[in-house]
């Protein structure tokens, strides 16, 4: 990239420690890149408190339409005001599909997997699964979460797994899910990992199961390349790899999307910290070396990462890591690294890097495309207080001339009548299983409102109802433990 190339790019302070790391990361990057064009704006914890509700004004979604970059620090959501994270609301408003968050051993960071040779990437989708954040109070005992997973999704994240590892020359990718007991949702991700897989014979790729992922992480991690994973499990995983490496504060981050990109550390705003000049930087330095290399300066992102292992490597080091040398402040170890610009580790394998391929944006939102739809029924979800032996009767009642017929009711999750002889405990809220005397494409509006005020005609407070459909032949639902 031509030195004469300005970037103009987002720069957000953020909370508590955020204007210390964010300020240590442009410090470095105005000395390895001086065409970058800042341009400040706010988001979090000042911002909630003047009673923006979202935490990210106007100025700045401006901003980060006009630049497409932002390098941004922790933000705080406070207690008592303000609805959702900033964070999130960032990452949603510019559809950030991809986090990607590097796990690597760094050299003069004793841990107790030094020498493994930890060098692995956690591709995490970004958007959806239980982080869309849809949630209910069914009952005022019983709480739901819906867990979001699409198509196009699982389709972005994997394509985006595979062009990371390609721009990085590295050889596996591995997806982990939780498909053996949410097969519909996860295994939704597994099944686009494998098609997608395909095209990328180069890479090898295999499928592991979440649990055993995690147990394996702690047991051999140096065995991953790529990891790609759901929104939560690549939350917890991620944070999983940060600790086999020293902790939070060698952890980067970037937030990738078709238009946008947002690069941070993943650590929080960490605010009794705030303002003493101790905190670790390296996180906020790693993901603003990341940054770089989205916008094409490779050879200023290598220098700054080089100097920071020559730093961290000469024994040179921040509060969290532990040696028999003492810890310098946040602006001493800034200071450090400029002055050790131009050196590199010893004890650090260089990658050879192209700039990644970020996956287009799908064209339809329809991706799986189907020539018959069925309609075979519904669950419907209401509230009683009593007993299953109760429920049933009334169910079966309420569905006498309606075209439905009961197959069953269960109660989280397991079926509870017809009565089975076991005694699972159970709460006020029931799922009750009605199949369609005569399946039709879709169920005429007055059959369902018939239904439903016969249900309520049995005592029964419904909240909320799932078409039971087959999409080309095959259920779209699945069986409730003891459904057979």
């Amino acid at each position: 990239m031509s030195a004469s190339k300005k970037h103009e790019i987002t720069i957000i302070y953020g909370d508590g420690i955020g204007p210390e790391v964010v300020t240590s990361t442009r410090t470095l990057i105005d000395a390895a890149c001086p065409n970058i064009v800042w341009e400040t704006a706010e988001a979090g914890a000042e911002v909630f408190k003047k009673g923006i509700a979202s935490g990210v004004p106007q100025e700045t979604i401006d901003s980060l339409n006009r630049t497409r970059v932002a390098l941004k620090g922790p933000l705080e959501t406070p207690v008592g005001f303000g609805e959702k994270s900033a964070n999130v609301t960032l990452r949603k408003l510019f559809e950030t599909f991809a986090n990607i968050r590097p796990v690597r051993e760094f050299p003069g960071v004793p841990t107790r997997f030094s020498g493994a040779g930890i060098d692995m990437v956690i591709v995490r989708e970004n958007v959806e699964d239980l982080y869309a954040g849809i949630e209910h109070m069914q009952t005022p005992d019983v709480a739901q979460c819906i867990k979001l997973i699409t198509a196009k999704g699982c389709e972005k994240i994997m394509r985006t797994a595979f062009e990371f590892a390609r721009s990085e020359g590295r050889k596996s990718v591995a997806c982990a899910t939780k498909a053996n007991i949410m097969k519909k949702t996860e295994g939704l991700v597994k099944s686009t990992f494998e098609r997608i897989a395909k095209e990328y014979p180069d890479i090898e790729s295999w499928h592991i199961i979440i649990d055993n992922c995690a147990h394996q992480l702690a047991k051999k991690p140096e065995q991953f390349d790529v990891i790609v994973t759901t929104n939560m499990n690549g939350d917890i995983i991620s944070d999983l790899g940060s600790g086999l490496i020293g902790g939070l504060g060698f952890a980067p981050g970037a937030n990738i999307g078709h238009d946008v990109a947002i690069f941070e550390a993943v650590h929080g705003s960490a605010p009794k910290y705030a303002g003493k000049d101790t905190i670790n930087p390296t996180a906020m330095i790693l993901s603003g070396v990341m940054m770089l290399r989205h916008i094409g300066e490779f050879e200023a992102a290598d220098k700054i990462e080089n100097a920071l292992l020559y730093t961290l490597e000469s024994g040179v080091h921040p509060r969290d890591v532990v040696t028999d040398t003492p810890p310098v402040g946040t602006k001493a170890f800034t200071d450090a690294i400029l002055k050790n610009f131009g050196k590199k580790p010893v004890n650090w394998k260089t990658r050879e890097r192209t700039p990644m391929k970020v996956p287009a944006r799908p064209a339809t939102t329809a991706i799986n495309k189907v020539e018959k739809r069925e309609t075979i029924g519904l669950d419907v979800f209401v509230e009683f207080d009593g007993t299953a032996a109760e429920i049933g009767p009334k169910v079966e009642a309420a569905c006498k001339g309606t075209g439905f017929k009961l197959k069953i009711v269960s109660n989280r999750g397991t079926v509870v009548y017809p009565l089975t002889g076991t005694s699972p405990d159970v709460v006020n809220q029931w799922r009750c299983r009605l199949y369609l005397e005569q399946p039709v494409v879709e169920p005429a509006m007055a059959q369902v409102n018939g239904l439903l005020e016969s249900i309520e005609g049995q005592g029964l407070r419904w909240m909320h109802i799932e078409k039971l459909c087959k999409f080309d032949g095959v259920e779209s639902f699945t069986k409730a433990q003891g459904e057979n």
